[in-house]
């Protein structure tokens, strides 16, 4: 930083601790975060919509037909960024905004602001299957870690204002402040308080004003709410939940079990190479599938399933509609495949819009079959294209308030609420019943990384074992006499336990002052007893390179131990007490707390 702003940074912190309250200074600056989550996600639009732009009527709108070739260039073009200038594998935005609140005080890196910014618009531009709210949520998220850095902001200020950042991105994408607001808590675990409420609902109407007045009135979905609620739909409604519900847990499944079919692809190269190959084939015979999908979504919602399709190999055949059904349940099977696909060939986007785009064309899919079993039951097409994204949301990302809420103000009213609350429910409960983790949260959960709203867990996710290891003891070695280890680590030990090591500080044993404390007097004995003789196995270990902290405290509890070996790479490090690991889980809360 040059010299003269950082003079001027340091007058102005100065001022600021004088005469600006702490809770103010956070008001004003979740202010700020909303802006300029809202302005990073206005470019991250308009750069991809640019890139399809420029695109559309050379190729993706073609006679010839040749868009299904578009995703392997901008998966290249990714590649080569990646390679050249990041310098390292792209990571998953949410999950890693999650592991830095719970691991990294909420530290995200510079680059995370840019690189989002280049790499979303040229994977989603060149026809990805991904979304774009996770590369913006990752944006913002990065510049309002650095500007809190700047700005000298502890820690637990500093990962409120990230959660603010991602509450303004999806305000803005959406403009939906409400659900905005909702899925910073229920995503982010925040607790329900009004020190942290306030300057969300700040940040999520800051944001959604900068979208405002850069895309005027424009709107994602350009519907009008007509047909509300009838009771005499209610069965539908929770026929279509379990439907969402079975589609989230095939999405989830879907996602991981891809991931594990390019495990064996070491170089990214060959992801690169086979999943845009992949991609492109699937383009080919489902068109709808390229980039985010929010005109398939809008089409859908305008009762014209001719114009989501596009035009496939199968238009020949679409005045039945069965057929269209058909194909309609295509995209519904085949979106979380292009997403995965995407994003394991090395692509850069986000989870949470494909999954609407999915849970649309199941809902009509839904609602169709409904209409033309002949039986004479009608419901509304566009109503039931709604539920399912909301059904989706709540089953795939574990948010059923979010996915009620954001339909809910996508549609300016709440006249779909009941069944909203009817289907994101049931998805929720059945898919949250049938796995415990979310496409975010799975290896999150695996590293004691998680945040949850279950306060115990969440302290515990919060600590670390580096914290609380004790190296203050006294070593001793197997050959060694009683006379010497009296003389040589008792005698100048306040600690009454003594770690056995050999040559190479791998642990062989302890021993205890109570071991001892029959013999340590008899100086007969000094020289024909040795600690080898006297040493035992600790009754647990502790390996630091791998212990969560919940794991470290259920070794406590099963072993009943006070002092536990702390092991990494194979050598010894300490000892953590059940004293000090108590007094330290103790102050996280209280802090947490406050």
């Amino acid at each position: 930083m040059d010299s003269k702003v950082k003079r001027l940074l340091t007058r102005f912190l100065k001022w600021r601790y004088k005469h600006v309250s702490n809770k103010t200074f956070v008001h004003v600056t979740s202010l700020i975060v909303g802006f300029l989550a809202g302005l990073v996600a206005v470019t991250l639009k308009n750069t991809t919509y640019l890139i399809q732009s420029l695109l559309k009527e050379g190729i993706i709108f073609s006679e010839n037909q040749l868009y299904f070739i578009l995703p392997i260039v901008g998966l290249a073009l990714v590649f080569l960024y990646v390679k050249f200038v990041h310098k390292h594998p792209l990571q998953h935005a949410v999950s890693s905004i999650i592991f830095s609140l719970s691991k990294k005080r909420g530290l995200l890196p510079v680059k995370d602001i840019y690189t989002p910014l280049i790499a979303a618009p040229l994977t989603v531009g060149f026809g990805g299957s991904v979304g774009l709210l996770g590369p913006a949520v990752k944006s913002g998220a990065a510049l309002s870690s650095n500007l809190a850095q700047l700005f000298h902001i502890d820690a637990k200020t500093r990962s409120l204002l990230v959660a603010c950042a991602s509450a303004g991105a999806i305000s803005s994408i959406f403009q939906s402040p409400v659900a905005a607001v909702i899925f910073a808590m229920e995503v982010f675990s925040l607790d329900l308080a009004m020190s942290s409420l306030l300057p969300l609902l700040l940040a999520s109407i800051s944001a959604v004003l900068t979208s405002y007045f850069f895309l005027g009135n424009e709107v994602l979905f350009s519907f009008s709410l007509t047909e509300g609620f009838q009771l005499g739909d209610t069965l539908f409604y929770i026929l279509l939940g379990v439907g969402t519900a079975f589609a989230s847990i095939y999405f989830t499944k879907m996602y991981f079990q891809i991931l594990k079919w390019f495990e064996p692809f070491k170089s990214p190269k060959y992801r690169l190479l086979v999943g845009g190959i992949a991609i492109g084939i699937m383009l080919y015979a489902i068109p709808p599938l390229y980039g985010e999908g929010f005109g398939f979504i809008n089409s859908l919602l305008d009762g014209n399933h001719l114009m989501a399709l596009g035009r496939t190999p199968f238009d020949a055949y679409t005045e039945n509609i069965w057929v269209v059904i058909a194909l309609l349940f295509g995209i519904t099977l085949f979106k979380a495949v292009a997403m995965t696909t995407t994003f394991a060939a090395g692509g850069a986007g986000g989870v949470f819009i494909p999954t609407m785009v999915m849970g649309s064309a199941l809902g009509n899919v839904v609602a169709k079959i409904i209409n033309n079993l002949g039986l004479g039951w009608e419901v509304s097409e566009s109503n039931f294209t709604l539920i399912g994204m909301a059904g989706l949301i709540a089953g795939v990302i574990h948010a059923p308030l979010t996915a009620i809420f954001l339909i809910a103000e996508i549609t300016g009213g709440y006249q779909l609420f009941v069944p909203l609350m009817i289907t994101a429910s049931i998805s929720y409960l059945m898919t949250k019943n049938a796995l415990d983790y979310t496409i975010y949260t799975k290896e999150l959960a695996k590293i004691g990384a998680l945040l949850t709203h279950n306060k115990d867990q969440m302290v515990l996710n919060l600590m670390e074992v580096d914290d609380v290891i004790e190296k203050n003891f006294k070593t001793v070695k197997p050959e060694m006499s009683l006379g010497e280890m009296l003389h040589q680590s008792v005698s100048q030990s306040k600690r009454n336990i003594f770690p056995v090591l050999d040559e190479e500080n791998r642990l062989m044993g302890i021993i205890l002052l109570d071991d001892i404390r029959e013999i340590m007097f008899d100086t007969e004995q000094y020289d024909k007893i040795f600690v080898k003789n006297l040493m035992h196995a600790p009754p647990e270990h502790i390996f630091q390179e791998s212990d969560s902290m919940k794991q470290v405290m259920k070794k406590f509890q099963d072993s009943g131990a006070w002092n536990l070996p702390v092991i990494k790479n194979g050598k010894y490090v300490g000892f953590i007490s059940k004293s000090k690991l108590l007094t330290a889980y103790r102050r996280k809360l209280i802090n947490f707390s406050q």
